[in-house]
């Protein structure tokens, strides 16, 4: 088997994830490299990763893969590297949001819309971890009864922001047990015991609407291929480790009984069905943690619309989210001999 140089920019919560999640998948790898802002060795689960600096396009030259994710170093790091990498050809796999509408740049699920992938330019993007986790359920029922309008309530984990919310939540909670004054400093308002209806700032283009809500519509649209989808979304940060939830309630063109979307959705790839709300069985963040599917739920009719279905689905953001979508766009380059 061919194996593969591969890179990534960031070694932060996401970029921690790509090595545990490259190992665990077995993917064919002669050579692994991080670039982050300085060198050193990282020991990620007992094993080392070199850690470089990038200066330029020659940083990429010999590697196969780039796989820009994570928080150090990599904020708008594609806007720098990304496309100097691609022309030494290096495929980038772009976990940030820079690109994503770019129509040079396929933005993939690849159990959604692999396609995409044939013609690339070197340049894929991943989409947002919001987006992914939604779209894994809904993209078969679109294809079954064609989705109208979707209103979509997200419950979005602190792992979603990086390694420094993550602790600045475990801080909140210690200090609350211990009857400390509690800080913040990555969120606008403590996080451990609320809710904060606000991720990302106001979007230029869609007032009263915050960047993270926007990119559900955009992208959405964008990965089923289907510009005349009405999206309606509130994104709202919850004090959970990992693991983000999104509450769908959807309106097709064509009419689809629960009965028949549990039907579908048990046979549809990367999904989970955990719907039985007499033993009280429905998906939770911690239950998804971990996994590679996208648990869905809570599977019924929606009476306020015609066509209407409602479900609740939660994913790890960190895995199918960020880390995992990102490997598997690349695994799926390689099985359609694109790379």
């Amino acid at each position: 088997m061919k194996k593969y140089n591969v890179c990534m920019v960031g070694i932060g919560a996401v970029g921690t994830e790509i090595v545990r999640l490259l190992r665990k998948r077995n993917f064919p790898m002669a050579k692994l490299t991080a670039f982050a802002t300085r060198e050193r060795t990282e020991m990620i689960d007992g094993l080392p990763v070199d850690v470089k600096v990038a200066t330029g396009p020659e940083s990429f030259k010999g590697y196969d893969f780039a796989f820009f994710a994570g928080t150090e170093g990599a904020k708008g790091a594609s806007k720098t590297l990304g496309w100097g990498a691609a022309e030494v050809g290096c495929v980038v796999v772009d976990n940030g949001d820079d690109f994503r509408m770019d129509p040079r740049v396929p933005l993939c699920i690849p159990e959604i819309n692999g396609d995409a992938l044939k013609g690339h330019q070197n340049f894929i993007a991943n989409p947002n971890c919001s987006t992914a986790i939604a779209l894994m359920p809904l993209y078969a029922l679109h294809r079954e009864a064609k989705i109208k309008r979707i209103v979509c309530c997200t419950y979005q984990a602190v792992s979603g922001s990086g390694s420094a919310a993550i602790r600045e939540l475990e801080n909140q909670v210690r200090a609350w047990a211990e009857g400390k004054p509690i800080t913040h400093e990555v969120y606008p308002a403590q996080i451990a015991f609320n809710v904060i209806a606000q991720i990302g700032s106001e979007a230029k283009d869609l007032p009263g609407y915050t960047s993270e809500e926007a990119k559900l519509g955009r992208e959405t649209r964008k990965i089923l291929g289907d510009d005349a989808i009405r999206v309606v979304s509130t994104c709202v940060r919850v004090p959970v480790f990992n693991g983000h939830s999104v509450a769908l309630h959807v309106e097709f063109h064509n009419p689809l009984t629960p009965e028949r979307a549990r039907e579908i959705l048990e046979k549809t790839e990367g999904v989970q069905v955990v719907d039985d709300l007499s033993k009280s069985i429905f998906p939770t963040p911690l239950e998804a943690t971990g996994k590679y599917d996208a648990l869905v739920g809570r599977i019924r009719k929606d009476p306020s619309v015609d066509n209407g279905l409602s479900l609740f689905v939660s994913g790890d953001n960190i895995w199918k989210g960020a880390a995992q979508n990102a490997i598997q766009i690349a695994e799926k380059m390689i099985e359609m001999g694109l790379k």
